[in-house]
Formats: C-alpha cells, sequence, structure tokens
C-alpha cells in the first residue's frame, strides 16, 4: 500500500510540475480602448497612389459594426522568441459574447501570404473555436511554434457568426479581411480586405526562462507610436525592444506596446483611464516585471474642458506607482515631450507640463527616469519639437523622432 500510495504521489507531483507550470511572458501586447457609439459609417477608399499617413479617426472605425462569416488576419511582431506560442483573445467592453470559430498561426510572409509550412491550428481547451464573452480574456492552449525574435507572426480568426462591434485597436500594422468563409488556414487571402486593426486579440506569449523580464509601455498615442510608419515597427516601444535583442546582457527582456491614442492618466476617453485600465493592460501581462509611464499631454491638452492641475497629475502617477511597487513592478517615469503648436496646445497650460517633468526629473518616485522632453526638443525653441522630428501635427513624432526616444533610454537600467 505504502509503495502504491508513493507512486500515486509521485505521478501527481508530475503532473502538477507539467507544462502548466511554465513561465509564461508576453513577446507583443495590444491594448484594447473603449468601443465608441454611435459609430460612423466606413469611409470611401481612398484614391490610388494617396499616401498613407495614417486613418483618420473616421478610417479608424471602419470595420466597427462587426463580421459575419469572415476571416481576419492579423500581423503581430514579436520581441522574444521562443519553442511555443499561445494567444490571448478579449472582448473587455463588449456587450455580447463573440465566437471563434477557428484560429490559426503561422509565420508572416508578405501582405496577407503565410509560409503554409508553418501554419498551426490553435486550440482552445482542447477544441476548434472558443466563446469570448463580454469582459472575457480566454487563454488558447499552448501550440508547438518556433516563435521568431523580431519576427512577423499572423494570427488568422475565423467568425462564424455576427460578431457584434468588435473590441478593436489601431495598431499600425495592416490586417487582411476576406469577404467570406474559413480562410484562417489559407497560404493567402485573395482581394483582402485592408485596415489598421487588430480584433479581440490582446496577446501572443511565449514561454521562457524565469530570469526574462517584460517592460509594459503604458502611454497615450505617442507610445502607441501615431504618426510612424505602417508595418515598419518604428514606435519608441518597438525600437526599444530591438535595441534591447540586440544586445546579450538585454536580449532576455520582452517588451509590451500598451499605449491608446488620446488616453489620459485621469478621465476616460479613448481608451479607460490609465488608473483604470492599470490591472488590465498592466497587471494582466504575464511576466512584467517593468513599466514605462508616458502619460498626462491629453489631460493637459483636454484642460479646457476638464481642467486638471500639476498636482492632480502627479498624485495620479504616484498611485500607479504605489500600486505598481505593491506587485514588484519597478517603473520608469518618462517626461512629457513639448508640445507648442498642436492642436489643442495652450500657453497657459505649458506650465503644468514643466510642473510634471521637473517632479519625474527630481521627485524620486520612480526607479528610474528617461527624458523624453530633452531627446526631442528644439534647442532654439524648447517648447516646440525638434523641426526634423515633427510629421506636422507638433504632437506626436515621426520615425526619426521615436527613434530619438528610443536611444534615449540606457540600456544599463535593464541590466542586474
Amino acid at each position: 500500500m505504502k509503495a502504491i500510495t508513493g507512486l500515486l504521489l509521485m505521478f501527481a507531483a508530475a503532473a502538477f510540475a507539467g507544462p502548466s507550470q511554465e513561465y509564461w511572458v508576453a513577446s507583443w501586447t495590444n491594448a484594447q480602448p473603449l468601443i465608441q457609439q454611435p459609430l460612423p459609417p466606413p469611409p470611401p477608399p481612398a484614391p490610388p497612389g494617396t499616401p498613407r499617413q495614417g486613418p483618420d479617426p473616421v478610417t479608424l472605425s471602419y470595420n466597427a459594426h462587426g463580421f459575419h462569416d469572415q476571416t481576419v488576419r492579423m500581423i503581430v511582431h514579436t520581441s522574444i522568441g521562443g519553442r511555443r506560442l499561445r494567444i490571448r483573445l478579449s472582448n473587455p467592453f463588449g456587450a455580447a459574447p463573440v465566437m471563434v470559430g477557428s484560429a490559426h498561426v503561422a509565420i508572416h510572409v508578405a501582405g496577407s501570404r503565410i509560409d503554409p509550412a508553418t501554419d498551426r491550428t490553435v486550440h482552445f481547451d482542447g477544441k476548434a473555436g472558443s466563446l469570448i464573452g463580454p469582459g472575457m480574456v480566454i487563454l488558447s492552449d499552448p501550440v508547438d511554434f518556433a516563435v521568431p525574435v523580431q519576427g512577423d507572426v499572423a494570427v488568422s480568426l475565423y467568425l462564424p457568426g455576427e460578431s457584434g462591434p468588435p473590441s478593436a485597436h489601431n495598431g499600425l500594422h495592416t490586417t487582411y479581411i476576406n469577404s467570406a468563409g474559413d480562410d484562417s488556414a489559407a497560404a493567402e487571402i485573395a482581394g483582402a480586405q485592408t485596415t489598421p486593426m487588430y480584433y479581440w486579440l490582446v496577446g501572443l506569449d511565449v514561454p521562457a526562462h524565469p530570469a526574462t523580464e517584460l517592460i509594459v509601455a503604458l502611454g497615450d498615442s505617442i507610445t502607441e507610436g501615431w504618426r510612424s510608419s505602417y508595418d515598419a515597427n518604428s514606435s519608441w516601444p518597438a525600437v526599444l525592444s530591438a535595441r534591447l535583442s540586440a544586445h546579450k546582457n538585454t536580449a532576455r527582456f520582452a517588451v509590451a506596446n500598451m499605449g491608446i491614442g488620446g488616453n489620459r492618466l485621469l478621465h476616460d476617453g479613448n481608451g479607460a483611464s490609465a488608473l483604470a485600465r492599470f490591472d488590465r493592460d498592466v497587471l494582466g501581462q504575464p511576466g512584467v516585471r517593468w513599466m514605462s509611464l508616458l502619460e498626462g499631454i491629453n489631460d493637459i491638452g483636454r484642460g479646457d474642458t476638464e481642467p486638471v492641475t500639476a498636482q492632480q497629475l502627479i498624485d495620479a502617477d504616484r498611485q500607479l506607482i504605489d500600486r505598481a511597487h505593491e506587485h514588484g513592478i519597478k517603473v520608469l517615469g518618462c517626461t512629457l515631450p513639448p508640445y507648442e503648436g498642436a492642436r489643442y496646445y495652450r500657453e497657459e497650460d505649458e506650465s503644468k507640463r514643466q510642473a510634471l517633468n521637473a517632479w519625474i526629473r527630481s521627485g524620486g518616485a520612480f526607479d528610474a527616469v528617461v527624458d523624453f522632453d530633452a531627446a526631442t526638443r528644439d534647442p532654439e525653441h524648447p517648447a516646440r519639437l525638434r523641426p526634423d522630428f515633427d510629421p506636422g501635427d507638433h504632437l506626436h513624432l515621426n520615425d526619426a523622432g521615436y527613434r530619438a526616444m528610443a536611444e534615449s533610454v540606457e540600456l544599463s537600467l535593464f541590466v542586474k
């Protein structure tokens, strides 16, 4: 009897130490904003040859009424690699369940094309599809898959029924949508409609060495990478990730871009406020050990209708720092770049940005600080962006500006 009992305990211990004990880390993530209602109709297609500098808000709502018997193929750019993966799907703000009929992953080649030899079916609790209820996050079963470092993976979802308005986010990467049917395993989606949105897809995770750490970049459109080149991975978190990967001492760091255009610290808008979404968008990321915080410019810019003080912004930052520290997460404070000339700039509000930046630099609340203001301002006119970094709206940055931001982050901060 003792021998049998010992065997049973041994088998139980082996089962407990199985795949569920793997240390998962997010290699790629996507922050979901609020679903806005009412929704405008889709815009007409742009004339041939129109330069693509990023869609306006109406373009961003394309397909916002949802899908029926259609496949969406989304391209994600990984930070760290691995031998297996799982995907995370979420319906955080949907009012009704969403049925995913089938899901596939494959190495992305170009356009809507994948490498068919790498195509794998993704299961959920052993089944080909899954129902994502309102507010839910669904993990797929692990899939054996050679996840590349700094590479592109196609994630295809087939939506057999009426999906309703989707949880979606502009990801600055082209998504391919068919007209009808299950093309989730197709080598190419012929005649696909394109859009820059991610739908319901919020993460791609890999099992990693326990020393691997995730940096979550919490922010607004400047973190999201607005006005950077599409399909080029030119946001500052993406460039930082590439820098980390290129060095032996920092290659164990993954980076998750959780920027949402229009996001604010204190009020909901295009996305729940940073204070409201912290648990989902930071604590909800597997492997998180660092958080960068670049928020506040939209709070200041919207001060004509919803006034804020510099002290309120500082207090909000303190709240996020304290909550992060409770979970053992270090916080990298980021000063706000200049924005004079932007649509919502008001001279009387510049003092708030200066006060917040001064506190970030010298307040001692952060574990480390990066001075994005110093890295991007015009030396001849410090309240403005450098002209060679300004894409024309005086608020966001171009590829060169985002690269300068990423290069101003000292990699030594992350070397133990």
